[in-house]
């Protein structure tokens, strides 16, 4: 059963509740070599005859996208037991790190209006898709994270209404739909909006095709401002 860490939050019905969620599972060899370019992937290493041995990288991750804006009756405060009914009250045993990250990043620099508790110990700095953001990092294996409360409720408040007109757009967002019935005429449409006004990002696209409809490679277009492209 998960009854630590992080884990404890993966509730079965809130986490199928959400708007999206995505598990993955990846496996990658690493050759471990006594240079300094060790652990290496054998994709850039080749993995052959120089290498000592070889072990296997498993990697596990759960994206989830909850709308707390709707649930949340039109405000953007949000808890983690509002979105997962659990809060968290240690960290795994067997765990070398467990962080939670909370980006604080305002918009148009009203630090003045966000608010959130408890106070993080430190504060992560980084560039996202060229904007640099803030994020509060609140560690589970620091001694004095639970010392004051028995459970960690990370809560962000907005200290005056914000209306849906507030939300910004993301420069990197996407629409999916599906068109037409049958083998024929059915169809799967995504569009991939950037709206940088300069940069370009790599985009790696996923489609969970559904049971009803059935896709030809030959079928697939691409089009970009307007320009169909070739799928190589």
């Amino acid at each position: 059963s998960l009854q630590a860490g992080l884990a404890v939050l993966l509730k079965a019905e809130r986490l199928f509740h959400s708007s999206y969620h995505s598990q993955a599972v990846h496996i990658r060899p690493i050759c471990r070599v006594t240079h300094w370019f060790a652990q290496l992937p054998c994709g850039e290493f080749n993995c052959d005859s120089s290498c000592l041995a070889v072990s296997w990288e498993l990697r596990q991750t759960l994206t989830v996208v909850f709308d707390t804006f709707s649930s949340g009756q039109g405000k953007k405060d949000w808890s983690l037991f509002k979105m997962f009914s659990r809060t968290l009250t240690d960290a795994c045993p067997l765990a070398e790190q467990s962080k939670v990250y909370v980006d604080i990043s305002p918009k148009n620099k009203e630090k003045e209006l966000l608010e959130v508790t408890p106070p993080p110990a430190s504060l992560h700095e980084a560039v996202v898709q060229g904007d640099k953001r803030t994020y509060a990092v609140y560690d589970l294996l620091s001694p004095s994270l639970f010392n004051t409360s028995r459970s960690l409720n990370v809560q962000l408040k907005w200290k005056r209404p914000q209306d849906s007109s507030d939300l910004p757009t993301p420069i990197l967002h996407a629409q999916r739909y599906v068109s037409g019935y049958g083998l024929q005429t059915g169809e799967i449409s995504t569009l991939i909006y950037n709206t940088h006004p300069y940069r370009a990002f790599p985009v790696i696209l996923l489609e969970t095709v559904p049971w009803y409809l059935r896709l030809y490679v030959h079928t697939l277009t691409i089009i970009t401002k307007g320009k169909e492209n070739k799928p190589s």
